[in-house]
């Protein structure tokens, strides 16, 4: 299960890829983490397929990241009698309370969360966007609202509030019921959806507990705002481009995506970049080319890991999504300016913390010897992080006793995780990672690598010592 590129690949789940051998072959093909979304199916159609990941984990001996995906809030309209409506521009609508199914002048607008947080001239975007109305008048307990685009409306359609802080939990109720299944599953990642403040990340990292690692996926204006604070208190996080290229201008999306990414490799959190990578491959067996330039650009932006989402989850051809994927992030790494960009952007090291300036050193070492790999001896896995942030021209195979920080290091940048028990001595430690890189195929019989661990040994946060070693 070596992989020749070093950006990882998020495949979603579906009906589409639920057998044994389908989700098996995607591992093959090149998938390393699975997209479990939670809203839709039930618990036990998500525990059935984390039970086959589990087993084709097992088969294959190589260890495979799980994410549950919260929905969040769905804000949508209501019903109309016919299903549906014609509108055009200048035709007012009033959205209100009223559960009543609409019709050509009002229908059901069941958050009255958005009708306080809106005033008169605020833009409310529906269907993602197809519709654009313009609040004209607030009361208590409806708007009135101008059509500025759109022909037509229809049932449960979502609606967006771009630039207002909705006064909305991000955590639904059924988010709560799902999160507690989910960490009943023993899943590795919880993706949380809605995020607006920091509060809503410490209020998922409370319930959480410790059970799994944080993403936050990134969709809200307001988010953006809080930028900074929110890499600091999550795990990981998702350029969840669907919402927040609705809410957002389209056209400032490329540079917020560059800067989340470059923030968070900076501060050593995985990054995903996720929404309609590859769509057309739900129905077409080639992508189109402004798609692969698409997941070339999150490449070359030096994102950790890129997604797929309805072409593996419900499309035709997953199988083909996945190793397209995996060619471009191949074809993208191997290009001259791949390098220069990644090389322009090193993070510096923390003043004073010896694990930081160990794993720096390790990326330099490893490029001035012509090393073959580094070699991470980890506890809690954050060795691995802190190497992985160097964006480094070799691969990093991380040794770690633990199963749980195995799965999870499989979102990130460039390793390769193992499972074996931990070293006692110098000799121990130079020995088993030459033993296990050949086994492991990442390097051959003479060939240089570079190693670090912690003294003592098995200590986490310790890292202190960088070896560098003869594959025998």
């Amino acid at each position: 299960m070596i992989r020749k590129r070093k950006t990882k690949i998020v495949s979603t789940l579906g009906p589409a890829s639920t057998s044994y051998e389908m989700i098996k072959t995607l591992v093959e093909s090149g998938a390393d983490v699975f997209r479990l979304n939670f809203s839709h199916g039930t618990h036990d159609d998500h525990r059935a397929r984390l039970d086959t990941i589990r087993q084709i984990e097992k088969d294959l001996d190589y260890p495979i990241a799980v994410v549950a995906d919260l929905q969040g809030p769905k804000l949508r309209l209501g019903e109309f009698k016919e299903g549906s409506i014609a509108v055009k521009e200048g035709d007012r609508l009033t959205l209100d309370l009223d559960s009543t199914p609409g019709d050509s002048k009002r229908v059901n607008l069941p958050h009255p969360e958005i009708i306080s947080a809106v005033d008169v001239d605020s833009i409310l975007l529906i269907d993602d966007g197809k519709v654009r109305v313009r609040v004209i008048e607030k009361k208590k307990d409806a708007l009135i609202v101008e059509i500025e685009a759109g022909q037509k409306l229809s049932n449960r359609k979502g609606v967006n509030v771009p630039g207002a802080v909705l006064d909305i939990p991000a955590l639904t109720e059924k988010d709560r019921r799902d999160l507690s299944a989910a960490l009943a599953m023993d899943i590795d990642f919880i993706a949380q959806s809605f995020v607006q403040r920091p509060e809503d990340v410490a209020e998922a990292k409370k319930l959480i507990g410790g059970k799994a690692k944080l993403i936050v996926k990134l969709e809200k204006p307001s988010a953006i705002d809080n930028l900074d604070a929110i890499i600091e208190l999550t795990d990981a996080v998702m350029v969840a481009r669907g919402d927040l290229g609705v809410e957002i201008p389209a056209e400032r999306v490329p540079p917020i995506q560059k800067d989340i990414i470059r923030k968070c490799r900076l501060a050593g959190k995985p990054v995903i970049v996720a929404t309609q990578m590859l769509e057309s491959m739900t129905e077409s067996p080639a992508p189109t080319r402004a798609e692969v330039s698409d997941v070339a650009t999150a490449i070359y932006d030096g994102t950790d890991a890129v997604m797929l989402s309805a072409e593996t989850a419900s499309g035709k051809y997953p199988v083909e999504a996945v190793t397209i994927m995996d060619k471009v992030a191949f074809s993208i790494e191997n290009d001259p300016a791949y390098r220069q960009i990644m090389d322009s952007q090193h993070p510096a090291t923390e003043e004073n913390d010896a694990s930081d300036a160990i794993t720096a050193a390790a990326y330099h070492v490893a490029k001035d010897i012509n090393a073959k790999l580094i070699v991470n001896y980890t506890t809690s896995g954050s060795t691995a992080l802190r190497t992985a942030r160097q964006r480094p021209y070799v691969p990093i195979m991380c040794l770690t006793e633990s199963e749980a920080v195995a799965r999870r290091l499989c979102l990130s940048y460039a390793v390769h995780p193992v499972l074996t028990i931990d070293v006692d001595s110098f000799d121990d430690m130079v020995t088993r990672a030459s033993r296990i890189a050949r086994s492991e195929k990442l390097a051959e019989k003479g060939q240089r690598i570079v190693i670090t661990a912690g003294v003592p040994f098995g200590t986490p946060g310790s890292t202190n010592v960088l070896r560098i070693g003869w594959v025998e």
